[in-house]
C-alpha cells in the first residue's frame, strides 16, 4: 500500500521493474503493478509505478536482505477490494492464513479487532497495527446473512513465495 504513487495510461503488460523516466531524462519510478479501474462505465488498465523517492531509503536493506531489514508485516492471504464502502474478499491465496481459517470469497469483512472497517487502506492498516507477522488477527465477517467472527493466524507473505533453485 502506498500513500502515493504514480500511474500511467494506458497500460503495458510487462512493464513491472522498467524504470519511469521524465521528460528531462531523471528516474522518477519503478514499475510495479498492472491495475484494472472503472471509469466512465469502461474498464481501463494502468501501470502503477513506485516512486524512486521511496527506493531511496530502503535500496541498502533491498540489496543485503531482498526486503525491508524490520519484522515482517502480518499477511492474511486475502485478496480485497472496496465495494459500496464495504471490504469485500474477492480471492484467497491457496493454502494461506485466510484460506485456513475459511475465509470465503464474497466475504465482507466488518471490523478488524473491533475496529469498523469500510476502506482497503483502513483494512490493511488496523491489520498492521497489531503487530507483526505470526499475530493473530480477529475479524469480524459477514457472509450470506450471517455476521460472525473468526480468528486468523497471520503469516509472513514471503514464506508462501516460491523461493530460488540452488544447484
Amino acid at each position: 500500500m502506498l500513500d502515493e504513487a504514480i500511474f500511467t495510461y494506458p497500460a503495458h503488460p510487462n512493464w513491472g521493474g522498467t524504470g519511469l523516466i521524465s521528460a528531462q531524462g531523471d528516474l522518477i519510478g519503478i514499475g510495479s503493478l498492472q491495475l484494472e479501474r472503472e471509469r466512465d462505465g469502461k474498464n481501463e488498465h494502468l501501470n502503477m509505478v513506485v516512486p524512486i523517492d521511496l527506493l531511496k531509503p530502503i535500496l541498502d536493506d533491498l540489496r543485503k536482505f531482498g526486503r525491508v531489514n524490520k519484522p515482517a508485516r502480518p499477511w492474511l492471504g486475502v485478496y480485497s477490494t472496496e465495494v459500496e464502502d464495504k471490504v469485500v474478499v474477492v480471492g484467497l491465496a491457496g493454502k494461506g492464513p485466510a484460506a485456513r481459517a475459511e475465509i470465503k470469497t464474497g466475504d465482507v469483512i466488518l471490523s478488524v479487532a473491533g475496529q469498523k472497517v469500510s476502506t482497503l487502506a483502513g483494512f490493511y492498516r488496523k491489520v498492521w497495527s497489531l503487530g507483526s507477522a505470526g499475530v493473530e488477527v480477529p475479524l469480524t465477517l459477514y457472509r450470506e446473512g450471517v455476521t460472525f467472527d473468526v480468528r486468523v493466524n497471520s503469516s509472513d507473505r514471503a514464506k508462501f513465495l516460491k523461493s530460488p533453485r540452488l544447484h
